[in-house]
């Protein structure tokens, strides 16, 4: 199993510098199940602009040496009203009171020392440093009979449960991506998981 040394928050020339192995990372990782995403790289640059252009927003770099191995980002939830508002919609939550734990990536050689865990513990501590209350975030839904579901899968639930995270009843949001092999994009169901912080 290889070692990472050193996760740190990127900022200024650093994250600018960065932005475009996030952008591969995020391409490489996504692409396995369950996302099966067939990445874009101008699509991910435009999108990772939105973290480097918010002021509460936090981006993440996990290294191996000056390797980049994993990322995660954050923000504010409001960041991303318009994506997620109908998910939100008559549930009652005040949306400027949560911050949004986006995706994290992460090579697989890198798995299981604890840098998923550090992800999370950064980005939460920076959102109580903005006075956020609460943190959320989405995971995608596939079939259990999803033909390209890998023989053993194990969803991340334990792990998100056992941080304090439950999922919320009802809330889904729909985003579209272009699944491995197809031509078109098609939405997906991605529940929202939230906690108390």
């Amino acid at each position: 199993m290889a070692k990472v040394t050193d996760v740190r928050p990127l900022t200024g020339v650093a994250l600018a510098d960065a932005l475009d192995h996030v952008a591969r990372l995020r391409i490489e990782v996504f692409h396995a199940w369950p996302y099966l995403y067939d990445g874009d790289l101008e699509y991910e640059r435009k999108y990772l602009q939105s973290y480097r252009d918010s002021d509460r927003a936090i981006v993440l770099g996990a290294f191996d040496k000056d390797r980049l191995i994993g990322a995660s980002a954050g923000a504010p939830l409001t960041d991303h009203a318009e994506d997620f508002a109908a998910a939100f919609e008559g549930i009652g939550l005040n949306l400027g009171g949560i911050f949004y734990c986006a995706e994290s990536v992460l090579l697989p050689e890198y798995r299981g020392q604890g840098i998923g865990h550090r992800f999370f513990d950064l980005r939460e501590a920076h959102a109580r440093r903005f006075g956020f209350s609460k943190c959320a975030f989405c995971s995608a839904q596939r079939a259990a009979d999803h033909p390209q579901r890998p023989e053993g899968y194990r969803p991340l639930d334990t792990f998100w449960r056992a941080r304090g995270y439950v999922p919320l009843p009802g809330v889904v949001a729909q985003f579209s991506w272009k699944d491995i092999g197809e031509v078109d994009e098609t939405p997906k169901p991605l529940q929202f998981w939230i906690r108390d912080l």
